[in-house]
């Protein structure tokens, strides 16, 4: 066996295989999780006009100067400016119009004074206000064009749209975007002992759990399922799931079990030697076996481990980013942190381990979600996770108080 590779190299050697999907243009407010293909640019100033940043009175700064709560400013109001209006009143001298927030200002005033520094002014009909404290020129107005300009960059090519984002370019007057079309993928797990979840246990037989797991982690890449499969472990049922998955459009096919070195491996029975998917020892736990390539119809092809946590390790450090690549992401990796061992455990010599592991952001440490390690089956302590501690090959052990790289991916 070929000694193993690094996890860097494999991932390049995924990553230099990925095409980017093409785009396609959706409403704004249909786009929530999709990957930018070109960047969003304002379609008008954000603010639209000048306007009032607090309920008050737009009022001319000259008839305020010398205003205190002894010799309060004595304005006549001779203009109401609610939400929604269009109104540019004119302001003559010892005038003032009462406004409320996101109302366009007068064109004549050159401040707002909030209602809290006035008195007399809340009167249903107009009439008179007294300003208690004079405000500086521009005082509470949002100018025109402060956020952004007609043209300027809202949100740049490879960003998801968020909320935030979509409620940023809608305010800066989009109504489409071009985005990249979801990754289709196929999910086919492989093995003869697995069964549906809710199957009475029996000797030799498990719940096939990866084939969910998988789905859900594919939903939180913004990909879709386009096939599911289990199969038995014979390389005709591996052919023909792979057939199926390519006339269904998969763009990805991740396989589950079948790629290691043992009597019955389905996924390696069936590629092995065609000289399109490599099967390759990694240099990590779990999921030291790692099968990938592409298919004459293009579609990826992604073997992983048949354990759950490999599958999840699995995916997490290869799938994931190929996925935000197909579809032009500008980031592909998890968040990571540095934080505190709060506990001690053992690592696999030679090999970066990636451990199920619990964090405490607020008090900045990580310990094992299991105390069995980073086992490829304790799918138990996976249920527990919330990120996977990164840890070197070259680190013999883990030692509470030591400094841990963390993947955070809840």
């Amino acid at each position: 066996m070929s000694a193993p590779r690094s996890v860097e190299e494999q991932l390049r050697i995924v990553l230099s295989a990925v095409r980017m999907l093409p785009a396609e243009t959706l409403p704004i407010e249909r786009a929530a999780g999709r990957t930018l293909s070109t960047p969003v640019c304002a379609a008008h100033d954000l603010p639209l006009f000048d306007n009032s940043a607090m309920d008050g009175f737009a009022v001319r700064t000259a008839d305020t100067t010398d205003a205190d709560a002894a010799h309060p400013a004595v304005l006549r109001v001779v203009a109401d400016l609610p939400a929604g209006t269009d109104a540019d009143p004119s302001l003559g001298a010892g005038e003032a119009a009462r406004i409320m927030t996101g109302s366009p200002v007068p064109a004549a005033a050159d401040a707002v004074v909030p209602f809290e520094q006035t008195a007399g002014g809340l009167a249903d009909s107009l009439g008179e206000v007294q300003v208690l404290r004079p405000p500086s020129v521009g005082a509470h107005i949002r100018r025109r064009g402060s956020d952004l300009r007609a043209g300027d960059v809202v949100i740049a090519a490879g960003v998801r749209l968020g909320a935030f984002q979509i409620a940023g370019a809608i305010a800066a007057g989009v109504a489409e975007v071009e985005v990249a079309r979801r990754p289709r993928l196929a999910v086919v797990s492989t093995g003869s002992e697995l069964v549906d979840a809710g199957t009475p246990p029996a000797r030799g037989r498990i719940p096939d759990s990866n084939g969910p797991l998988l789905r859900a982690l594919v939903a939180g890449a913004e990909s879709e399922i386009v096939f599911t499969a289990r199969v038995i472990d014979e390389a005709e049922a591996v052919t023909l799931a792979v057939t199926d998955a390519v006339a269904a459009g998969a763009d990805v096919v991740v396989f589950t079990g079948g790629v290691s070195a043992g009597a019955y491996e389905p996924v390696r029975g069936a590629f092995e030697g065609g000289g399109h998917i490599e099967f390759v020892p990694v240099a990590m736990q779990p999921g030291k076996p790692q099968a990938f390539g592409v298919l004459p119809s293009g579609t990826l092809v992604f073997g992983l481990p048949g354990n759950p946590v490999s599958v999840a390790v699995s995916f997490e450090v290869f799938v994931r980013p190929a996925l935000l690549a197909l579809q032009g992401r500008s980031s592909l990796f998890r968040r990571r942190a540095r934080l505190t061992a709060a506990a001690g455990w053992r690592t696999p010599p030679g090999r970066r381990q990636y451990l199920p592991a619990v964090v405490d952001l607020e008090a900045g440490t990580v310990r094992p979600a299991t105390t069995g390690g980073s086992g490829s089956h304790l799918a138990g302590g996976l249920a527990r996770a919330e990120a996977f501690a990164v840890v070197p090959a070259e680190v013999e052990a883990v030692s509470a108080g030591d400094a841990v790289d963390v993947m955070l991916v809840t």
